[in-house]
């Protein structure tokens, strides 16, 4: 039979829009909401950040966790998930907090890891209609989080700020209080189970780098060479002087741009 005869037709007042999948077959979108209809797509971005919020309040709670080792309280790791929405740029704060290292330090260290939501903001203004407001690409640009960033990407056509700003408002509710959780929890648990729910953020590391490494050869090579560098300057007498924060930005930099230049990425290569 054949296949696009087999496919049922769009239900009435739906506007369909078509995207090729790699089987070949083509998927057939609900209309999104009418631009203009800003409370429309605020809605359906709250409703997206659900799942995420669900996720995030893991990752946060065992970041609250480590926090409150480093002698944060409730009220100090909400306010700092408030205003910075990152995983690994909290970790490292939290390190260079507890380890006593000065404010141009971490602001160096945090800027190097979170670099990549300048090119996601950059990404995701092409997808605006060019009349939006200069105060509405700002507040789009704080909502972007790696997992909103995928969302609102894959939003079909033209983005209204709206849906970002209903995502980030219900995920950023799961992230902000699931940390402050972590450090109220943490204060409260004994210190040898405490210790045991730390680990869990290693795993989520391992998570972040495992997919890519399973599908790159290259990626995988990238990962050995960075661990072993990491305990170079571990170890290696003159490397170990260097204070933790600035050993994770020669890194970063050093690593990722060895990696730019003996691997680029051209234009419409997949990832």
């Amino acid at each position: 039979m054949n296949d696009q005869a087999s496919r049922p037709e769009p239900e009435q007042g739906r506007k369909p829009h078509t995207d090729t999948e790699k089987s070949g077959k083509t998927r057939v979108f609900s209309r999104t909401p009418d631009y203009s209809d800003s409370r429309a797509w605020f809605r359906r971005g709250l409703v997206d950040g659900i799942p995420i919020a669900l996720g995030y309040a893991a990752v946060a709670f065992t970041l609250g966790i480590a926090a409150r080792n480093a002698g944060f309280t409730a009220l100090q790791g909400y306010l700092m998930s408030l205003g910075m929405r990152a995983s690994a740029g909290e970790y490292a704060a939290i390190l260079l907090i507890g380890s006593g290292a000065g404010i141009v330090e971490m602001v160096c260290t945090t800027l190097v890891i979170n670099l990549r939501y300048f090119l996601m903001s950059c990404s995701l203004s092409q997808k605006l209609k060019p009349d939006t407001p200069l105060w509405q690409r700002f507040l789009l640009a704080i909502c972007i989080t790696d997992e909103i960033f995928g969302i609102s990407s894959a939003v079909p056509g033209m983005l209204n700020p709206a849906y970002s700003y209903g995502a980030l408002l219900v995920a950023g509710i799961g992230w902000d209080f699931a940390t402050a959780g972590g450090i109220l929890v943490g204060s409260i648990l004994p210190l040898r189970l405490s210790s045991a729910l730390s680990v869990s953020l290693y795993g989520m590391f391992l998570a972040i780098i495992i997919p890519p490494m399973r599908k790159s050869r290259f990626m995988t090579g990238l990962v050995a060479v960075s661990m072993a560098a990491s305990w170079i300057f571990t170890e290696a007498p003159f490397l170990r002087d260097i204070s933790s924060g600035f050993r994770v930005i020669i890194l970063t930099v050093g690593i990722a741009g060895a990696a730019a230049v003996i691997h680029p990425l051209h234009e419409g290569e997949k990832q």
